[in-house]
């Protein structure tokens, strides 16, 4: 663990030792084996903080987790939802590093503490937190690129989610773990073939029935509800499980809800842009960009690149080619920002630059964003061969 790390631990247990003693042993009789997973007045008492934390006002959600850690120090629940809320600071761009630390530093406790009540309390509810703090080290490791400590993360959560399996009726949320395993073991099968060897060591996955699961989480759970909705409207809007309706719907529930989230706002608004809904995507998108330019927390480059394409693109169709231009070009200096050069959307803002340079005469020009694109997509992708065929025709 590099010192960073160990040094966050330590201000983390000692804060929590002096000021509600988490080392003190479980209270005594029937509430040393009551779980807060299931409590249904921990459920009133976290709902403002975790409202609070998807919708980024972090300070406020840290504050009312802070008060569930000197209520509850020797439980690893707010200690994992102190984590969550450095992890959604990393969300909406996986380039910022500042929150890895602490991120990290809260899922070592929650570990630590999750193992204490899987040994002598709670044997299930401890495995569902170790379960839920190695998967979110083995996502961030993986945003990472560290790849090895991914995969040991994910072996381990792999681990405990067995023992939470088939003990569903005594939480829903011990369904979310288990859908997302279903879904993705078969999903990197299909989709990353030079990886099956090492799925071999995995147990056989089920796309269809992680869709199911993942539906049944959204509707039953509470703390996995949100973390649910996000990764349904993710598989639901691409790929062979593609379902544009029901992830815009999901989509859309989550952009009510926490209308300030802005990953939630720009896949709204790219869901809108995706299912035809034109008009809507374009006002998301200025909503978005008027959010950047105030400086919104969350609101950056990333978002500022998808707004951009769809603006330029409504633009583009609605034959005000300056308006298109202006857009499509801001959409480009984002995702330098954000370094994002190698994405789609920077590849169709160049091709659809040439495009209209092109339609208006400036055969130059146009040859010069076509030879962009050629140099930035791999000629494997859709717009370097419908660049090639650009150039053949000037």
């Amino acid at each position: 663990m590099k010192v960073k790390s160990i040094f966050w631990v330590l201000l983390i247990l000692v804060s929590g030792k002096i000021q509600g003693q988490w080392t003190r042993d479980f209270p005594d009789g029937d509430t040393a084996k009551y779980s807060l997973l299931i409590n249904p007045f921990i459920r009133i008492e976290s709902t403002e903080a975790i409202d609070a934390m998807y919708n980024f006002e972090f300070e406020k959600a840290h504050s009312h987790f802070h008060y569930l850690q000197l209520q509850y120090p020797w439980h690893p629940l707010p200690y994992l939802l102190k984590g969550l809320n450095y992890w959604w600071q990393i969300v909406p761009d996986y380039n910022n590093t500042s929150c890895d630390e602490a991120f990290l530093a809260y899922m070592d406790t929650t570990r630590l503490l999750a193992k204490n009540i899987r040994d002598k309390y709670n044997e299930i509810e401890g495995a569902f937190f170790l379960a839920a703090a190695y998967a979110f080290e083995g996502r961030l490791h993986s945003e990472r690129r560290n790849y090895r400590k991914a995969a040991l993360a994910s072996g381990k959560s792999l681990k405990y989610l067995k023992d939470c399996r088939g003990h569903e009726t005594y939480s829903p949320e011990l369904l979310f773990g288990d859908a997302l395993f279903n879904y993705y073991a078969e999903w990197i099968r299909d989709e990353y073939p030079l990886l099956r060897p090492l799925m071999a060591f995995f147990p056989k996955g089920d796309k269809k029935l992680g869709i199911r699961q993942l539906l049944e989480v959204t509707r039953n759970a509470f703390y996995s509800r949100t973390e649910a909705r996000f990764y349904l409207m993710r598989i639901l809007s691409s790929g062979e499980d593609k379902n544009l309706r029901e992830a815009l719907r999901v989509g859309k529930i989550l952009h009510q809800n926490y209308p300030d989230n802005p990953y939630f706002h720009r896949y709204y608004a790219r869901l809108l842009y995706q299912s035809g809904k034109y008009t809507d995507a374009r006002n998301k998108s200025l909503e978005i960009l008027q959010r950047i330019n105030s400086g919104m927390t969350g609101y950056e480059a990333n978002s500022g690149r998808y707004a951009c394409f769809f603006l330029g693109h409504y633009s583009e169709v609605s034959r005000n080619y300056e308006e298109a231009k202006k857009y499509y070009k801001m959409g480009l200096k984002y995702a330098e920002e954000a370094k994002a050069t190698k994405k789609g959307y920077y590849f169709y803002s160049l091709l659809h630059l040439g495009k209209i340079a092109k339609k208006e005469g400036h055969k130059e020009v146009a040859r010069e964003y076509f030879k962009r694109v050629k140099k930035a997509a791999r000629r494997s992708h859709l717009t370097h061969k419908q660049a090639r065929e650009e150039l053949k025709k000037i």
